[in-house]
């Protein structure tokens, strides 16, 4: 038994996907960093080497090559550092590759864990890559029993750490490549604690941190010890090292008074659960007055509330996306309204003021109101605004366009003409001066199709994407709470919803009001509810068929969108994969 501590350090970083030196050089930085706080261990995400998630990159031998070399490059360095052991998530390969975790340290590679467990849904595509793990190695480090598992693996109950707690583990590291949904860390927090406590072991969880492409990863690492309780949480959205001195004698302890092992009868096979012995000799980290720091308090960091963990999930989604692409400033088209006006927040927040453009493009539709609130957004915000009118450019277009559209009220066409001239705009700015362009739309009217193509859908990236309506004016309240002052005027709160496209426009004259329609799209694309079950949950059966209409034949349009932040637990893209040539209904005749 082990009076003295475990020192692990769970390295939460933001690697890019393919920066292979870029992500190598971050590692070392994080093993250099574990190793003066006095760790025996180092973690580092799932496939922290290759970035996750590398999609079609693993199919290029070349990179999965390079990936082995960059490892290699690490082992290598490890001497520098004796006494601490490094977990490194990367793609391994023999006649297959796997996603992996390497055992290194003082210039060895001791072993290499495979993911047994590959996710195939939502916006995970592993079976289309990797070949799955076989076997649950041990590995006695510092006279511990440790496993090591990856990400999906732990959500099983009868997975590799089953395996491993009846082969004696006393610690499981899990890493992960773990995306962020609302909600998400509540059913983490208890499964976690569920398995540390079920096979009456220590687990840390370790997640990556950062942005990419349409995915959040959320950090907020945890360690739970071996009765189900939190000791440790790392912060969420931001880079960490988590030091914590793990006390696995009490693991020894809490199994002398637990039954239940020795009622349980589950045949082993060596094979399936090798020892590898890294160190079988403890050593103590460092000590207070010369006395071990066995059960000194740990650090938890406080877990954000609903509103500012998806408030922070937008900033840094735009805040990589941006950045990792190459971009560093950006542009918001600023209409007056409170979805330009919360993205231009977020970009701002993301960017700093001082790399955020905001254009006001006003046509004879737009009110002085609205031309007033996007000059005092920009003044709150401190971001530089230009005007560029468009009501020139529209009549000149419809003149020239007469010949083909006629005499008469051009209707819907003449509104969604601003639209492109505005987008048109943008991307000749961006053109210009470089900077990506931030669209503005949210997820409702990407549902329903209340957007143009070409028009606002036009630019580099979504941030609102995700985001209903109704949750953009709540999010829109929590931003105006922080600070000293509120950034968005409250006249963009409370005015009606309305495109100006025409005179007296509304929303309400396209779609039903956003508080009826956003919980009937949860149903119908987030939860796949059918009509039936749509009424029965009390929803009127016209606004039901009237929404699924709207929502079946718009996704030709949602398909050239370009990307933004899923924050939802099922986001248009990866998650919710629809044929455009479709002519199933799930509705009842006469609908």
């Amino acid at each position: 038994m082990h009076i003295v501590p475990l020192r692990m350090a769970l390295a939460q970083i933001n690697v890019t996907v393919g920066d292979l030196d870029g992500n190598a050089e971050k590692i070392w930085t994080a093993m250099r960093e574990a190793h003066q706080a006095g760790a025996h261990i180092v973690c580092t995400p799932e496939l922290a080497l290759t970035g996750y998630p590398p999609e079609d990159l693993l199919l290029k031998p070349g990179f999965v090559s390079a990936n082995l070399r960059r490892l290699q490059w690490l082992i290598e360095r490890s001497q520098e550092l004796p006494g601490l052991i490094a977990i490194i998530g990367y793609v391994d390969r023999d006649e297959d590759i796997y996603n992996a975790a390497a055992v290194v340290g003082g210039g060895h590679l001791y072993g290499t864990y495979h993911k047994h467990y590959l996710p195939n849904y939502g916006v995970f595509d592993e079976y289309r890559y990797f070949q799955a793990g076989r076997t649950a190695p041990l590995f006695l480090i510092n006279g511990v029993h440790v496993g090591i598992t990856i990400c999906e693996d732990i959500w099983y109950p009868a997975g590799p750490l089953t395996l491993q707690a009846h082969a004696g583990a006393e610690v499981i590291i899990n890493i992960n490549g773990s995306p962020y949904h609302a909600g998400k860390r509540h059913f983490r927090e208890q499964m976690l604690a569920t398995r540390a406590a079920d096979n009456g072991l220590i687990v840390a969880y370790l997640n990556l941190v950062g942005g990419q492409d349409e995915l959040v990863f959320d950090g907020g690492s945890m360690v739970f010890n071996e009765q189900g309780r939190l000791i440790a949480r790392a912060k969420q959205f931001e880079e960490d090292l988590l030091v914590v001195d793990l006390d696995v004698a009490s693991v020894f302890r809490s199994r002398l008074h637990d039954p239940r092992r020795r009622q349980e009868r589950l045949e082993l096979h060596p094979e399936a659960v090798p020892m590898i012995v890294v160190s079988a000799e403890s050593t103590s980290p460092p000590t207070l007055d010369g006395r071990p720091l066995l059960g000194s308090s740990q650090r938890i960091e406080p877990a954000l509330e609903r509103l500012a963990e998806i408030y922070a999930a937008l900033v840094l989604g735009t805040r990589d996306y941006v950045r990792k692409t190459g971009f560093s400033k950006a542009i918001v088209g600023l209409s007056g309204g409170i979805d330009s006006s919360l993205t231009a927040v977020i970009a701002a927040d993301a960017l700093g003021a001082e790399n955020v453009l905001g254009v006001s493009m006003p046509s004879a539709y737009s009110s002085e109101g609205s031309k007033t609130d996007a000059q005092q957004l920009a003044e709150n915000l401190g971001i530089q605004l230009i005007t560029v009118p468009i009501e020139e450019i529209f009549r000149i277009s419809l003149r020239v366009m007469a010949p083909a559209l006629g005499e008469g009220d051009h209707g819907l066409a003449a509104e969604n003409l601003q639209a492109r001239i505005r987008g048109n705009i943008l991307m000749t700015i961006s053109n210009k001066l470089g900077p990506i362009v931030l669209t503005t739309g949210n997820k409702s009217e990407m549902a329903t199709g209340y957007s143009t193509l070409y028009g606002d859908m036009a630019g580099g990236f979504a941030v609102l994407k995700d985001v209903p309506k109704t949750l953009v004016y709540e999010l829109s309240r929590y931003r105006n709470s922080l600070g000293e002052r509120p950034i968005i005027p409250q006249a963009v709160l409370e005015k009606a919803p309305s495109a100006e496209l025409r005179p007296g426009q509304k929303d309400t004259d396209s779609l039903p009001p956003y508080e009826l329609l956003d919980p009937v799209l949860q149903a119908y694309a987030e939860e796949d509810r059918s009509f039936e079950e749509m009424v029965a949950m009390g929803f009127d059966p016209a606004l039901v068929e009237r929404v699924m209409r709207l929502v079946d034949r718009s996704e030709y349009k949602r398909r050239q969108a370009p990307p933004g932040v899923k924050i939802t637990p099922r986001a248009f893209g990866r998650d919710r994969r629809l044929p455009i040539t479709n002519r199933y209904r799930d509705r009842p005749e006469g609908y």
